[in-house]
């Protein structure tokens, strides 16, 4: 469906996006994440064909996407900053998006008043930063994209119109194969929605998995002994923290639980824990591992 393979932009001698190659499934949702800086909103850029790469392909069915109108027709991108024009009403914004989106549904625009509740009298510029999300979110689901790209969507908006906003997404994918590519620093809402995740850092992609996977790869261990550390513990499993609690021994370590849990009980423990990781968590000492300090961060 997507793929962007040996990806490079550069801004007057700053490498945005070094070498990323990225490939996504058509119906699945895909969650970009990254540090401050990291180059994520130019790959979203990139890929809805706002810039053109220096180098590398993004192609979505196959076909290039910069500069290709009939593509950009079936994605839309939903900037972090949102821009209408001065002084129009929502209504005259849907006739703008229509003439612009030959998927354009008037049915399901009428249907999502019913979610939003919002005067489609009133002129947008006026509404909070929350309305005004919301009302992105109804013009773009109308239009019926194909490939739904977000950047931090769901900012100011309320929890209750949050969870009505990924209700109505995650119908899309599964109801129509919509595509989403997602980046947001919010990690528990990535988590509740995403199929796979890449971490970038750097202008790269550090981590690329299924989002299973990479949890089911990293865990937290609490680990005591009576007689001390044994000189060989944990000397095969990749250690991403470490850290002393009087006693007890806490570790993240990279591996699958049973080779851990075996390892670990071989030593014979006084007290031994196998915690999992919420995805936050995980991106917090993977981020450590290539470089980024967290030592005051409390576990």
């Amino acid at each position: 469906m997507i793929n962007m393979t040996n990806v490079q932009k550069s801004f007057e001698g700053f490498e945005a996006v070094n070498g990323v190659t990225v490939h996504i499934q058509k119906g699945s949702i895909y969650g970009l994440l990254g540090s401050n800086g990291a180059g994520k909103t130019t790959l979203l850029k990139i890929l809805a064909g706002i810039y053109k790469p220096n180098s590398g392909n993004v192609l979505i069915e196959e076909e290039p996407v910069f500069e290709n109108v009939k593509l950009k027709e079936k994605m839309i991108f939903l900037a972090d900053s949102l821009y209408f024009y001065p002084n129009t009403t929502i209504q005259q914004a849907a006739h703008f998006y229509q003439s612009m989106y030959s998927s354009w549904n008037e049915n399901r625009f009428n249907m999502l008043q019913n979610v939003f509740q919002i005067d489609v009298t009133k002129k947008i510029h006026r509404l909070s930063k929350g309305m005004q999300r919301q009302v992105a979110f109804w013009l773009t689901l109308s239009t019926m994209p194909d490939v739904l790209i977000l950047d931090e969507p769901l900012d100011g908006l309320d929890a209750v119109m949050r969870q009505k906003v990924k209700n109505l997404i995650i119908q899309d994918v599964a109801e129509r194969e919509m595509t989403i590519i997602i980046s947001s620093h919010n990690l528990r809402e990535v988590e509740d929605l995403c199929d796979n995740v890449g971490i970038m850092h750097g202008g790269k992609i550090i981590i690329e998995k299924d989002l299973d996977d990479l949890k089911s790869d990293v865990h937290k261990i609490q680990v005591a002994f009576k007689q001390g550390v044994p000189a060989d513990f944990l000397n095969d499993v990749p250690i991403l923290y470490k850290e002393e609690r009087g006693s007890v021994l806490l570790y993240i370590v990279r591996g699958k639980e049973s080779t851990i849990t075996a390892q670990v009980l071989a030593h014979q423990p006084a007290i031994f824990d196998l915690l999992p990781l919420t995805l936050e968590e995980i991106f917090i000492y993977e981020m450590r591992d290539v470089g980024y300090e967290i030592e005051n961060i409390i576990v």
